[in-house]
């Protein structure tokens, strides 16, 4: 009996290698693409942002006073 006890622990050992290699292994549809994604959305704000102040520059400041 105790040697089936010692058989099942690297038998064990072997299921658990299984799943881990196996779930290592997985398709991963995130990653670089969503990475890739988040990049152009922040080059897109960074764009807006640039135009919204090179706009802000070309126009003429406002005292504040109310008085045209």
């Amino acid at each position: 009996m105790a040697a089936l006890v010692w058989l099942l622990i690297p038998v064990a050992a072997a299921v658990v290698a299984l799943l881990w290699g196996t779930w290592a292994a997985r398709n991963r549809k995130s990653g670089d693409i969503s990475e890739l994604a988040g990049y152009a959305r922040f080059r897109e704000a960074m764009e807006r942002r640039e135009a919204m102040e090179h706009r802000e520059a070309r126009e003429p400041q406002d005292s504040g006073t109310g008085v045209s």
